[in-house]
């Protein structure tokens, strides 16, 4: 197996084929991602049987993102969500060892990724009943334990890498949603999404169409209204993106750029004046429900349960597979803001996912371990 760069539009014809689709890839591994994050250099890799990837038929991809260690010449290297592999090859160090040996070369002293199979998953209908004080995700029987995702963390940890944050369910070591929720759509109907809402999601859907809630798809002409709403949704619920409305800008115009309709901003309006906007992302068979932001008042004509199902509708439409919700606390203790979230998403009937979060890894060496140690210092203080 060999590894080497590849060019973006390679890259982006490997995501699209039969065998790029059939490994799940998230768009936080698409080409276009590497224009949204700042302050980090990046580099599109490809494996294939052929000497030069990049002129052959590719078997997985990876967008590599380096942050250089202020100071240095050194590198800390992110693969978020990534690499796009055969994650079930039993053999991982045939593609692994070659993409750690060439960040070796190019200055890494260590690497963080995100390993695509799940771990856990749990059941909307099997959650809600255990929800109490002090409850967690990890109290509850899960409904089912990936084989795959068990065995690919033993090979992992076998080779030395550590799982960011722990074994347990503590997150904060993780830069991506540790816990997702997902909505399975595949094989089935309008009518079996519809039923798959509980009895308050279809009251809340039904109350807006009753109070003249009108959804519709904008533009980046609205992405400062939007970018508005979230300050309002930070402040209200008690958490801090961080994101400038920059951010969202060269968000929206990176991935719309590189397919057209892929980052798409719905809005729902009421009297004239959008109450709630949120942004869905499609690569594939996969849609995600990224960002969402509503007002202050005149939430009882429920803005957001209407976005919600127009949305799932048109993942739906669109022929996804799975229309994922993104992260979720672990928490089910009702009595901790956090809960309120995860309440609102069981509602769709969906499933919470535990993924295998993401795992780091030093390069060898004692200098890389030293420089490992050094960077974890600067980014606490950033």
């Amino acid at each position: 197996m060999y590894l080497g760069p590849v060019k973006p539009e390679a890259y982006r014809d490997f995501l699209a084929s039969p065998a790029g689709r059939a490994l799940g890839p998230g768009f936080l591994q698409c080409p276009s991602w590497a224009d949204v994050k700042e302050g980090w250099r990046a580099r599109l890799l490809g494996w294939g049987t052929d000497p030069d990837p990049g002129s052959g038929t590719l078997s997985g991809a990876a967008l590599v993102l380096l942050r250089q260690l202020p100071g240095t010449r050194r590198y800390f290297a992110y693969l978020p969500e990534g690499p796009v592999a055969d994650w079930s090859d039993p053999d991982i160090d045939v593609w692994l060892t070659p993409l750690l040996d060439r960040l070796r070369d190019v200055g890494v002293f260590a690497v963080r990724i995100g390993p695509s199979p799940a771990f856990r998953r749990w059941d909307a209908a099997a959650l809600k009943p255990h929800a109490g004080p002090g409850r967690r995700l990890r109290d509850v029987l899960a409904s089912e334990v990936d084989p795959l995702g068990t065995a690919v963390a033993e090979r992992l940890r076998a080779r030395g890498w550590r799982r960011c944050g722990g074994d347990g369910t503590a997150e904060d070591g993780d830069a991506q949603p540790r816990h997702v929720f997902r909505v399975p759509l595949a094989g089935r109907t309008a009518e079996q999404l519809w039923s798959g809402l509980n009895q308050e999601w279809r009251r809340n859907v039904r109350r807006a169409r009753k109070e003249g809630v009108e959804v519709v798809v904008g533009s980046a002409a609205e992405l400062p209204e939007f970018y508005r709403l979230l300050g309002l949704t930070e402040r209200r619920d008690g958490f801090r993106l961080g994101r400038s409305l920059a951010y969202y800008e060269r968000q929206y115009a990176a991935l719309n750029r590189e397919e057209p309709g892929r980052m798409k901003l719905y809005l729902a309006r009421h009297r004239g004046e959008i109450l709630a906007a949120h942004t869905m992302i499609t690569v594939g068979r996969k849609v995600w429900y990224q960002t969402g932001a509503s007002a202050d008042h005149r939430r009882e004509v429920r803005p957001s349960n209407a976005l919600q199902w127009r949305m799932l509708q048109d993942a739906h439409a669109l022929g996804a597979d799975v229309y994922d919700m993104r992260g979720v606390p672990s928490t089910l203790d009702p009595a901790e803001r956090a809960y309120g979230l995860l309440r609102w998403k069981l509602g769709t009937g969906g499933q919470v996912v535990e993924t295998l979060g993401e795992w780091e890894r030093p390069l060898g060496g004692t200098a890389n371990q030293t420089l490992y140690r050094a960077f974890q210092a600067y980014l606490s203080r950033r």
